[in-house]
C-alpha cells in the first residue's frame, strides 16, 4: 500500500518511451494564439489580461535592464502554473513533483543571474558576500556562510516546489483512500472525510498557483540583485 501511494510520481512510459516529453509540451497547446482581428474572444482577452497583470507585478521592483527577462519569466510562470494545475486532474502525471525537472529549471536560471551580475557589476556582486561594517575577525566566517547561502539558492527553489506538490498529492490520495474505505463501514465519517478532501483540493489548487508564482518571484529577486 505504501508503495502504491508513490507510484503516482513515477514517470509514465509507453512502449519504452517516456511520456514526460508529451506532458511538458501539452500545456502550450491549451493556450490559443491571439488572432489578427481587432476584437478578441473572452478567453484570449482574459488570458492577455492575466499575462499583462502578472508581468507588470513581476517587473515592478526591477530596473529597466531586468525588463529584458519579461518574456522568459512570464513564459516560465505560465508553464509551471499549467503543469501544476493539470497535475491535479485524475489519472494525470505532474512533472514538477520530480526534483530532477525542478533542479533543471532552477539551476540554469540562477546561474544566468549570477553570471550576469559577475559580468556587469562584479564588485557589487562580490560585495553581497560580505555585508558592510563586518568586524574583521568575522570576515572569513561570513564569506563562507554567504557563499554557501548563494549556492544553496537553486536547491531551495527546486526542493520547495517538489516538496509542496508532493506533499499535497500524497495528502489527497491518503484522504481519498480513507474516504473510499470508510464509505461501507461508517457513512457519516466517510462523508466528512470527503468534505475535507474537497477543501484540501481547493487548497492544493491555491498551492499550485502560489508555488509557481513564488518560484518565478524568487528568480526575479535574484535577478534584481545582479542587474
Amino acid at each position: 500500500m505504501a508503495l502504491n501511494f508513490f507510484d503516482q510520481f513515477m514517470s509514465p512510459t509507453y512502449l519504452g518511451i517516456p511520456l514526460i516529453t508529451i506532458t511538458l509540451t501539452f500545456p502550450w497547446i491549451l493556450y490559443p494564439s491571439p488572432p489578427n482581428r481587432w476584437l478578441n474572444n473572452r478567453l484570449i482577452t482574459l488570458q492577455s489580461w492575466f499575462i499583462n497583470r502578472f508581468t507588470k507585478q513581476l517587473l515592478l521592483p526591477l530596473n529597466p535592464e531586468g525588463h529584458k527577462w519579461a518574456l522568459m519569466l512570464t513564459s516560465l510562470m505560465v508553464f509551471l502554473l499549467s503543469i501544476n494545475l493539470l497535475g491535479l486532474l485524475p489519472y494525470t502525471f505532474t512533472p514538477t513533483t520530480q526534483l530532477s525537472l525542478n533542479m533543471g529549471l532552477a539551476v540554469p536560471f540562477w546561474l544566468a543571474t549570477v553570471i550576469i551580475g559577475m559580468r556587469n557589476q562584479p564588485t557589487a556582486s562580490l560585495g553581497h558576500l560580505l555585508p558592510e561594517g563586518t568586524p574583521v575577525p568575522l570576515i572569513p566566517v561570513l564569506i563562507i556562510i554567504e557563499t554557501i547561502s548563494l549556492f544553496i539558492r537553486p536547491l531551495a527553489l527546486g526542493v520547495r516546489l517538489t516538496a509542496n506538490l508532493t506533499a499535497g498529492h500524497l495528502l489527497i490520495q491518503l484522504i481519498a483512500t480513507a474516504a473510499f474505505v470508510l464509505l461501507p463501514l461508517m457513512t457519516t465519517v466517510a462523508i466528512l472525510t470527503a468534505t475535507i478532501l474537497f477543501l484540501l483540493t481547493l487548497l492544493e489548487i491555491a498551492v499550485a498557483m502560489i508555488q509557481a508564482y513564488v518560484f518565478v518571484l524568487l528568480l526575479s529577486l535574484y535577478l534584481q540583485e545582479n542587474v
